[in-house]
């Protein structure tokens, strides 16, 4: 089986772009971030 890469995207600073083109600084962020079961927060 072969992988095919695949673009992820995200909102940043109001505008929805690929995490490819992010800085160094948003790109660490972004592997900070925690996901979140809303049903749950509530």
């Amino acid at each position: 089986m072969q992988r095919t890469p695949c673009e992820v995207y995200s909102r940043i600073v109001g505008y929805i772009r690929p995490v490819s083109q992010w800085n160094k600084g948003k790109r660490a962020e972004f592997s900070e971030r925690k996901e979140f079961n809303k049903q749950l927060a509530e």
